[in-house]
């Protein structure tokens, strides 16, 4: 059984920071491509970032290059993202999400993802 488990989120002042982690469980995590998607108060789950199993390719979001950074460090299971100059808009839950093929390259859209996490709050203030 496959399990995500987010962390990491919490509230923050614009301008500020926030790394989340992402701890996996039940399939060889190093063979496959990971995201991040983001899902704000009555809008669509929308795709953050994403990274390859080796982590060679990664695919941000226009809204969030040159601020956040994905990373993942397969010895433990984890992927990270990191979120700096944040902004009101960052405010969603953000989720991660596993590909389900083997080292298969990264998506950028929801349904190329088959196991997902709970979920961690962010909210930006102004």
């Amino acid at each position: 059984q496959v399990q995500l488990v987010e962390s990491g989120g919490g509230l923050v002042q614009a301008g500020g920071s926030l790394r989340l982690s992402c701890a996996a469980s039940g399939r060889t995590f190093s063979r496959y491509a990971m995201g991040w998607f983001r899902q704000a108060p009555g809008k669509e789950r929308e795709f953050v970032v994403s990274m390859s199993w080796g982590g060679e390719i990664t695919y941000y979001a226009d809204s969030v290059k040159g601020r956040f950074t994905i990373s993942r460090d397969n010895a433990k299971n984890t992927v990270y993202l990191q979120m700096n100059s944040l902004k009101p808009e960052d405010t969603a839950i953000y989720y991660c999400a596993t590909s389900p093929l083997r080292l298969g390259v990264p998506g950028t859209s929801s349904g190329e993802y088959d196991y997902w996490g709970q979920g961690t709050q962010v909210t930006v203030s102004s």
